[in-house]
């Protein structure tokens, strides 16, 4: 969908322009962006903390960015032994690499979400940070 185009009426000899529909656009498109963004970075940091044993683990950790403004990041079905590190089990410890990643990373998560956030101000920049694929990676 492309951005849409403003609104433009006249009541009275009074021209009014809305660009509601244009602001909401962007906002939904910038969270979409960043939340791809911060994907791609809890994705790699946890695939360097994870510990190489059969090589299947850090092919199977994955984020989803989704239309709806959420992100799930986690593991395919290939690397589900990853959740019993995770969790921990009764014969396993808790390792939490995921989790740990997420907390030592808050700063620069929010680091990476205020850069879209500050570039609503300015249409040409928020467009260049705008991606509408929905995107898994």
């Amino acid at each position: 969908m492309a951005m849409p185009k403003p609104i433009k009426f006249t009541k009275n000899g009074v021209e009014y322009v809305s660009n509601v529909d244009r602001a909401q656009y962007t906002l939904k498109q910038l969270v979409h962006a960043a939340n791809k963004d911060v994907g791609k970075y809890i994705t790699k940091k946890t695939k360097e903390k994870t510990r190489k044993r059969t090589g299947r683990g850090r092919k199977n950790i994955q984020y989803w960015a989704r239309k709806d403004g959420t992100l799930q990041v986690g593991f395919k079905p290939g690397g589900f032994y990853l959740g019993f590190d995770e969790l921990g089990t009764n014969k396993r410890r808790k390792i939490a690499n995921l989790s740990n990643t997420v907390h030592e990373g808050k700063n620069e998560i929010r680091k990476i979400q205020g850069v879209y956030i500050k570039s609503i101000e300015d249409k040409n920049k928020a467009l260049g940070l705008i991606d509408e694929r929905e995107e898994q990676g």
